[in-house]
């Protein structure tokens, strides 16, 4: 099982390095940047929730039926992966203002994805990993280091989709520039908070599959952030740039 699920990881792996160049050409067509090239519109709300359960349910299942259930360091990896999956699809959706659409081909990539992921992080974590990996967890400094910069990011994710989604006043439908918290050194800090969470989870785990999710996480938003500052510029010229924000990494990309 250990070799098949190293090839995995490889493939995983290699898929981002595909992803990450192919998003430098095209566009991930949803939220400011919506194109309908990808697919009949689909609302919002239930977009969201489409794409992101897939990763909370498998989990749940791939931890119900291991015979680590009731070890503490892989319950305390599950509680922090869960808990943004959680917000992610239960919470976050139901926070959103106004009838935005998504196109249903982001939303089936983002399931596939979410699928393949759960597969990752709860088959290391709860089959894969050798026997006693996690043991003693909390006698080691992992957990401590990757849950502070996991909650840490967390928090920034957090507090910069607030700033967004407070932009706009009802039946307002202008673009803005997004400003406060991390906003003051990246144009998508909503996206730095999210690397900085997996980046994290993957010390907090200290496995490879964290680090592949954490290299997904980077391949895919990373040349989004790009496009979105692409999108500020033309849209808000001089008022943007002499702001001088980086694209997703504060004081560095």
């Amino acid at each position: 099982m250990r070799e098949t699920f190293d090839i995995f990881l490889i493939v995983m792996a290699s898929l981002a390095l595909v992803v990450f160049i192919a998003l430098h050409f095209f566009e991930a067509g949803y939220g400011y940047l919506f194109n309908r090239r990808y697919g009949p519109p689909v609302p919002n709300k239930i977009g969201w929730i489409l794409m992101e359960s897939p990763v909370f349910i498998l989990m749940c299942v791939l931890w119900a039926t291991s015979d680590r259930m009731g070890q503490a360091g892989p319950l305390a990896l599950l509680i922090l992966f869960q808990t943004h999956y959680f917000q992610r699809s239960f919470i976050f959706p139901l926070l959103l203002r106004g009838h935005s659409k998504m196109p249903l081909g982001i939303i089936l990539m983002g399931m596939i994805f979410n699928t393949l992921n759960a597969l990752m992080q709860g088959g290391w974590i709860f089959w894969v990993s050798p026997d006693g990996y996690y043991d003693n967890w909390f006698s080691k400094p992992y957990i401590y280091i990757g849950g502070a910069i996991f909650i840490a990011g967390m928090a920034i994710n957090l507090h910069s989709d607030s700033i967004i989604r407070h932009l706009r006043k009802p039946g307002d439908t202008r673009h803005y520039i997004p400003r406060g918290g991390m906003f003051r050194y990246v144009s998508s800090a909503n996206y730095f908070g999210e690397l900085l969470e997996w980046v994290g989870f993957t010390i907090a785990s200290w496995s490879w599959a964290g680090a592949v999710f954490a290299w997904w996480t980077f391949a895919n938003l990373a040349p989004r952030a790009a496009s979105l500052r692409r999108r500020y510029e033309e849209e808000f010229g001089d008022e943007f740039r002499k702001l001088h924000r980086k694209r997703i990494i504060p004081f560095i990309y």
